[in-house]
């Protein structure tokens, strides 16, 4: 049996690093966008961090916006919009929005992470861990705004405008706890990888297990989000990687700075990657992985981002 082709997609924290400001940063997401789109990547994400000097991605829904304006057809999306933080009628105009803006081209991804520190949190929302705990009643909410049946206090309520196509909506998350949800309400799934050190493939079959069919997904659907260095020699990958290693801690939980595992950050030549992706889809059964790649230089992250896209045959 011939396996199923690898999709890739790009994650992008929209990192700013040494010597440069934000406005050359957002500069740089542009261009990765660009190139993944040339390249074949499936997806562009952006991710949503608030008040960390080394990442300019506070607001997925203006960024995404500039994005879809300067590419063509690559789908763009939130990985993760932090659902705590925002009414759900909010959450659906921004991206009923992006949606008329670009017809079938837009994904909105949740979590419940706070995206910062508990004082930025705080001053984002007060009652954030109030908010945490009423994650399902938050999900139900935009659940049924995507699908034009949301009703406040007995009047039906339209998250206009409304789009021809709408998002695809997806949890994001590290454990089973995101899974039970995306499985209760019949969303996609993405399982962090480059941020768990859960086992995956045990988060992803409580998923499929338990998964309820629904208008947005009759099916479940998976991707994973894995940690990418590719560069032409074994030791040149490993160089960046070593490099890049405090970017990615910088995106682990708190309490969490322990080296990052193999799971966590996939490094290689083109060829060796291929085999890892290849064991991780065989393992995980998935066919897309979405790729963060945290090298401190631009140039050279993008050059890591070509490499892969020619290795699995994309470009």
């Amino acid at each position: 049996m011939t396996a199923k082709p690898i999709k890739l997609s790009v994650l992008d924290l929209v990192p700013v690093f040494d010597e440069v400001d934000a406005t050359f940063a957002l500069g740089q997401a542009v261009e990765l966008a660009q190139a993944a789109e040339r390249l074949g990547y499936f997806r562009y994400w952006v991710a949503e961090h608030h008040d960390m000097p080394g990442l300019a991605c506070t607001s997925t829904d203006v960024l995404l916006s500039h994005i879809g304006a300067k590419t063509q057809s690559i789908r763009i999306g939130s990985g993760a919009l932090l659902l705590p933080h925002y009414k759900p009628l909010k959450v659906a105009e921004s991206f009923h929005l992006l949606a008329s803006l670009y017809p079938g081209r837009v994904d909105l991804g949740l979590g419940r992470a706070p995206g910062g520190s508990a004082e930025v949190s705080l001053a984002l929302s007060d009652n954030f861990l109030e908010n945490v705990w009423k994650m399902p009643e938050l999900l139900r909410g935009v659940s049924e705004l995507l699908q034009g049946s949301y009703e406040y206090e007995g009047r039906r309520i339209t998250a206009r405008p409304t789009p021809s196509v709408s998002p695809e909506l997806w949890l994001l998350g590290t454990n089973k706890k995101s899974a039970a949800y995306a499985a209760e309400f019949g969303t996609g799934y993405v399982f962090g990888q480059f941020m768990s050190e859960v086992a995956g493939e045990e988060v992803l079959r409580a998923y499929r297990e338990a998964f309820t069919p629904s208008a947005l997904s009759p099916v479940p659907r998976a991707i994973v989000a894995v940690g990418v260095v590719c560069a032409e020699t074994e030791e040149e990958a490993e160089r960046l990687a070593s490099s890049g290693t405090a970017l990615f801690q910088q995106e682990a939980s708190a309490g969490e700075r322990a080296p990052l595992s193999e799971r966590k950050l996939l490094i290689g030549t083109p060829e060796s990657l291929k085999k890892k992706l290849e064991q991780l889809s065989h393992l995980y059964g998935v066919d897309e992985f979405i790729v963060v790649t945290m090298i401190p230089d631009y140039r050279k992250r993008l050059r890591s981002f070509e490499l892969l896209a020619h290795t699995c045959s994309m470009a």
